[in-house]
């Protein structure tokens, strides 16, 4: 039995270096036929890496830009519209909150001299929204509390505002005419500031002002926005759960009268969106492999019907069939593996170049490479069967007779 076994191997051997020996003798054909495999196996590695590498660079941006935050957005019921100034501070009161900043929008007509602009976003904000933005305001002040309990005509604008109303003009000091309302431009602002998931949900102003000034222009009485910082440490989903335990009681146990979003919402919707794009576009380019997978087979059909006399002396000799089939098995096997170590080598290339381009960090998935070799030797496998089993049934006569 043990010389057997010691015979088989030898065999395999045998066969490896024949199909080696074949595929170097005929290397413009064996390239051919393995380059649909490769380009298959790199563009998988390609979209598998990159796409994990820009979802771990967007999750860090993620919870750096919104740590610590919760949005609430308020539809409202037929009773009841928004929350007062009251219950906001009821809601401030609760364990694990920070503090609380209101977000009013509204879209006006500005203003100054014979210049004007109209669809302008204009956003109310609370003083506790410049506490935790602290860079928010490039010169100038920040909105205080005075501005908010006296609904002051006051406003902070961004560049785009003193370019269009101020050229040339120091803006603070000035007066800016929102809805043919005289505001007093008492700083600036730059957007550079505010980047944070509550800035990206609701958008990008031009002006800010207090949020009761906001309220009283929209002819409103009740926030419908507003984002909650968290205080250091807190656990976001049990603070959520907490406010929306107080917000139900607020809103009479009515459903569907406000959403609370939380990071880990927004993460999993991004994870579940990458990881559905990842696999159509792995679907995709998984096309090539088969295609490579046909290339092999029609190859190993030609190799075949060239080496009919080979194969007649061979079952002549005594070789029996399935070593027939294991020799042109392996010599598929082969030219797949060969093809698709490349594309893993292509694929990584390719990969780290896309992700140094687009600043994301670049991450080694054993996962991907593990598919893509295992996929590439599983076409030569499958596709090389039918090459294989028609040259070990051949009859060793006909074959023979052919020569």
């Amino acid at each position: 039995m043990l010389r057997a076994a010691f015979g088989t191997i030898g065999m395999l051997k045998e066969c490896v270096s024949m199909s080696l020996s074949n595929i170097l003798n005929n290397r413009v054909r064996s390239f051919l036929t393995v380059l649909g495999i490769m380009i298959g196996v790199t563009a998988v590695i390609a979209l598998i890496t990159t796409v994990s590498g820009v979802s771990g660079s967007l999750s860090s941006s993620f919870s750096s830009m919104g740590a610590g935050t919760l949005m609430v957005s308020i539809t409202g019921s037929d009773l009841k519209s928004g929350l007062t100034d009251g219950e906001l501070s009821e809601l401030s009161g609760l364990d694990s909150v920070d503090g609380i900043t209101p977000t009013v929008s509204l879209s006006a007509r500005v203003s100054r001299g014979g210049s004007y602009e109209t669809g302008v976003s204009v956003s109310g904000k609370s003083p506790y929204y410049f506490h935790t933005n602290d860079e928010v305001v490039a010169r100038g002040r920040a909105l205080n509390i005075v501005d908010c309990d006296n609904m002051s005509f006051v406003c902070l604008i961004d560049q785009d505002m003193v370019d269009a109303f101020f050229y040339g003009v120091d803006p603070v000091g000035e007066n800016l005419y929102i809805d043919g309302i005289p505001f007093l431009v008492v700083g600036l602002f730059s957007d550079d500031g505010t980047e944070s998931i509550a800035s990206m949900l609701s958008g990008s102003a031009d002006i800010l002002m207090p949020y009761t000034t906001a309220l009283k222009m929209n002819n409103a009485n009740a926030v419908t926005a507003f984002t909650v910082y968290l205080s250091e440490g807190a656990d976001s989903e049990a603070a959520a759960d907490r406010i929306e335990a107080s917000m139900d009681a607020m809103f009479s146990f009515e459903e569907d009268c406000f959403t609370v979003t939380t990071l880990s919402g927004i993460e999993d919707t991004m994870e579940e969106m990458l990881s559905m794009m990842t696999a159509l576009l792995a679907g995709i380019a998984s096309i090539a492999l088969v295609v490579g997978g046909i290339g092999i087979m029609n190859m190993m059909l030609t190799s075949v019907t060239e080496r009919t006399a080979e194969i007649g002396l061979k079952k002549a000799l005594g070789a029996l069939p399935w070593q027939i089939q294991a020799q042109f098995l392996i010599e598929s096997f082969l030219l797949s593996v060969i093809g698709g170590l490349t594309g893993v080598v292509l694929g990584l290339a390719l990969s780290f170049g896309l992700c140094r381009m687009l600043g994301a960090e670049f991450v080694l998935s054993v996962e991907a490479i593990a598919l893509g070799v295992g996929f590439s030797a599983a076409v030569g496998i499958v596709f090389g069967w039918a090459p294989a089993r028609k040259a070990s049934q051949l009859n060793p006569i006909d074959a023979l007779r052919s020569i």
